[in-house]
């Protein structure tokens, strides 16, 4: 599933294609899409911007509507000019938003909808996404204390809890983990004050850096198990978590034990 970083790059070139852009056609094959457009026409909307939020992405047209869409397992935007070949086939188009410019292709979404604001603000999950950790206002205290709202999850569990800190996942759960050199199957409870501080810290640290650089990032634990510990050359172990039994990957001598021994 993409996380954070990969969502904030996505939405990032969204809005560097289609801001400020008149849209001149919208195609979907979506029902609960047409729908809307049929009753409220997104051609010749301005494209007010796009922003991520979490693992969200939400396109601002004016007129005050709105396109939320979420990636969830296979999604993906593309940006293409007029006339560029799509990477993939129009069966797998779910929406389509052309412009003088460029066009945007939603692909394999399974997640689409159309908001105003203020249906936007009932949605049963985005109003309640914690703290962005690549957002401009991101506040490590506020992220801190939604962590220590749930003192009996165990850390890899709660910083997967969009509610509580929204954008990370299953790989950057792990990295943050090894990062912060905290076990991910420790209780948040057990944590200090200067271990949820480094989990906060390098939370955002990893996914900026990985919006930086990419595919280039190297990962420390994530997809190891068996191999050396790059710090200290222990075998990196891997065991499921969680009630969607995610895989986590850790170092047991890095980390330490389930309760924060070393």
């Amino acid at each position: 599933m993409p996380e954070g970083d990969t969502i904030f790059r996505a939405a990032r070139t969204l809005d560097r294609a289609l801001k400020g852009q008149v849209v001149t056609r919208f195609e979907t094959q979506l029902p609960q899409l047409a729908r809307v457009d049929q009753d409220t026409p997104v051609a010749g909307r301005v494209v007010e911007g796009v922003k991520a939020s979490g693992k969200w992405t939400r396109i601002h047209f004016s007129g005050d509507l709105i396109l939320l869409t979420h990636m969830m397992m296979s999604g993906s935007w593309h940006v293409y000019r007029p006339g560029e070949r799509w990477q993939q086939g129009r069966t797998h188009m779910r929406a389509a938003i052309y412009t003088e410019p460029f066009i945007a292709v939603a692909f394999r979404v399974p997640v689409a909808e159309f908001h105003t604001a203020a249906s936007l603000a009932r949605h049963r999950s985005v109003p309640r996404l914690g703290p962005d950790v690549l957002a401009d206002e991101f506040d490590p205290a506020v992220a801190m204390a939604q962590l220590r709202s749930r003192p009996e999850l165990e850390v890899g569990t709660a910083l997967m809890k969009q509610s509580l800190v929204a954008g990370m996942g299953n790989i950057w759960k792990s990295e943050v983990c090894f990062a912060s050199r905290v076990n991910p199957f420790r209780k948040v409870e057990t944590l200090s004050i200067e271990e949820l501080a480094a989990l906060a810290r390098n939370a955002r640290r990893l996914l900026s850096a990985s919006v930086m650089e990419g595919a280039r990032v190297r990962m420390s634990v994530y997809r190891r198990r068996g191999e050396a510990c790059r710090v200290c050359g222990s075998a990196i172990e891997a065991r499921k978590q969680g009630e969607e039994a995610r895989t986590t990957f850790w170092c047991p001598a890095c980390q330490g034990g389930i309760c924060g021994e070393s």
